[in-house]
């Protein structure tokens, strides 16, 4: 048995890379520009699924407002770049850590709330950031957007096709995988976990709860403004209607739809809830419809989504065994 898990192991290895020389490649084999932009959204939404699943997977903090951060990181950037000339990484940087504030201010409910209750907050919490996005005309103008936000560029170079867009993407995706692998695999990940799972015994065991859920928040909403920021460079026109309720509930079903704790899985979700919808795009106004029955579909008979608990524990066992088989269990 230790043979096949060791050559399951090198084949697992194998796929990685093989997967990373696509990834890198991508822009070389798919030349229509269509399909880049689809990957891109891919990375946006890989990021913001991963953001959520922070809060609501392994936090347990039922959070329907997630495309107001988004919005928010979109807006700060947005302006900085407009009416303050910055360039565009600065204003990502700034406006990644402007939104982690919302988060901490969204956050504080939290600390008294729990399930459907928090949910009608973070709902409220969407509505009013959606509404001062269309009423506050004096800076955001209203329905009328932000255009001709400025591109990105490195030194000389400026961004004018998609191609740099989509390393962008990659990268930003890369690394928030890897910070979000780091935190939810550590004693802080575990702890996350211990709140979602029983709050009273997280307490028992000295997890400081009241931390615990305000840096979910904080850090889900950090990384949410920052592809917020990206969007904003990448189209360079933003609107109210691009951070709607229904944005919220798309990024909650990829986190539910994935497997809620996991990694692997929002990016899973991310990728299955994206393509779908365009592969389903030759069916004109039927193709909603089907989305829709297909996502019913796996969650009555997939509940835990498509990298569950069942899963992920299979592989938490097999990575502290080292890949050896009890012959006795």
């Amino acid at each position: 048995m230790d043979k096949i898990f060791n050559r399951i192991k090198k084949m697992s290895t194998l796929a990685k890379v093989i997967g990373l020389l696509l990834l890198l490649l991508a822009p070389l084999i798919i030349t229509y520009g269509y399909f880049i932009h689809i990957l891109i959204g891919i990375g946006m939404y890989v990021i913001l699924t991963l953001s959520l699943n922070l809060v609501t997977g392994y936090a347990g903090q039922f959070s329907i407002g997630h495309a107001a951060f988004y919005g928010i990181g979109a807006y700060v950037a947005a302006l900085l770049m407009l009416e303050k000339g910055i360039s565009f990484w600065p204003a990502m940087v700034i406006s990644a850590f402007a939104t982690a504030v919302c988060g901490f201010v969204l956050g504080l409910p939290a600390l008294r709330l729990q399930g459907d209750y928090l949910g009608i907050v973070t709902l409220g919490f969407g509505e009013i950031v959606h509404l001062i996005f269309v009423n506050w005309i004096s800076v955001t103008r209203g329905p009328m957007g932000l255009p001709g936000i400025p591109a990105p560029q490195i030194g000389s170079y400026v961004f004018s096709d998609k191609v740099p867009y989509y390393y962008t993407i990659l990268i930003l995706a890369a690394v928030t995988i890897f910070v979000m692998n780091r935190l939810t695999t550590s004693r802080y990940g575990l702890g996350l976990l211990t709140v979602r799972e029983d709050e009273v015994a997280a307490c028992a065991i000295g997890i400081n709860t009241t931390k615990a859920k305000l840096s979910a928040f904080i850090v889900g909403a950090f990384f949410a403004g920052i592809t917020g920021a990206f969007f904003a460079g990448y189209i360079s026109f933003i609107s109210p209607d691009s951070f709607m309720y229904v944005d919220s509930i798309t990024i909650l079903s990829m986190v539910v739809l994935g497997g809620m704790g996991s990694i692997i899985g929002s990016v899973v979700g991310a990728v299955v809830l994206v393509v779908a919808p365009e592969m389903l795009r030759f069916l004109v106004n039927y193709r909603m419809i089907l989305y829709g029955l297909m996502m019913i579909i796996v969650m009555i008979y997939k509940p835990e989504g498509f990298w569950g608990i069942s899963k992920r524990a299979k592989n938490t066992w097999l990575r502290a065994t080292g890949g050896r088989v009890d012959e006795n269990a």
